[in-house]
């Protein structure tokens, strides 16, 4: 796969901008409900040097392009959380957790908002800002709907453990320390192994693409851009 400069300068904005604001709204809601763990640590900032995790915001995503894998994740730091710290916790927990997908949201509205704009960039340059503002679309609906799915340590997983009854909440929440090898297992793994047997395992990424078709389709819709 040839990956030019063109390409890498229409993603790095809406990569840097979409994991920053997600982990920044984690780190500001949890400061604002009583936890200033991650305020402490320099958490809530805008600076993506800040929330980068090398392996998780680099290398995995680079690793499952040159893959050809069939859906594409990565991670950035995760904000430290102290739930105990928080007015309520287990109430706490869910806001603070759905901060990140709502942000990705609001950051694809904005994005769909500036498809308005266009006529007023340069012509040489009008090509470039298209691609940034459908990148910032797609991956910030992407990132949304990834991080809501129901495994610990996603923020849907924290969402699902903050308003299941205890009985459902704590078997979910033991598997936050092995969340990221299950997902690892659901959408690379699971798929490959498929394929030596010729049968398509793809189901979960298959679900969170259609998902974030329709996400995409409302944020357009919403803006008047459908």
């Amino acid at each position: 796969m040839n990956i030019s400069f063109y390409d890498l300068s229409v993603w790095v904005f809406p990569v840097l901008i979409a994991i920053t604001f997600h982990e920044a709204a984690h780190a500001f809601v949890a400061d604002r409900l009583g936890d200033d763990t991650a305020s402490q640590l320099g958490r809530v900032s805008f600076n993506p040097f800040r929330h980068i995790d090398p392996f998780g915001t680099v290398i995995l995503p680079a690793m499952l392009l040159f893959a050809h894998s069939p859906f594409l994740f990565g991670y950035a730091k995760p904000v430290p959380v102290n739930f105990r710290k928080l007015n309520n916790p287990r109430l706490d927990m869910v806001w603070v957790a759905l901060a990140g997908p709502v942000t990705n949201i609001v950051l694809a509205l904005i994005a769909a908002l500036a498809i308005h704009a266009l006529s007023w960039a340069p012509a040489a340059s009008a090509r470039w800002f298209l691609d940034n503002i459908w990148n910032a679309i797609r991956l910030n609906a992407a990132l949304a709907v990834f991080n809501m799915m129901p495994i610990p340590p996603l923020d849907g997983g924290r969402v699902a453990v903050g308003l299941l009854p205890r009985a459902l909440a704590m078997p979910l929440a033991r598997l936050e320390p092995f969340g990221m090898l299950i997902l690892i297992g659901l959408l690379i793994l699971l798929p490959l192994a498929g394929s030596q047997f010729g049968l398509n395992l793809d189901v979960i990424s298959a679900i969170l693409r259609t998902l974030t078709g329709h996400v995409i389709q409302a944020v357009l819709f919403l803006t008047g851009n459908a």
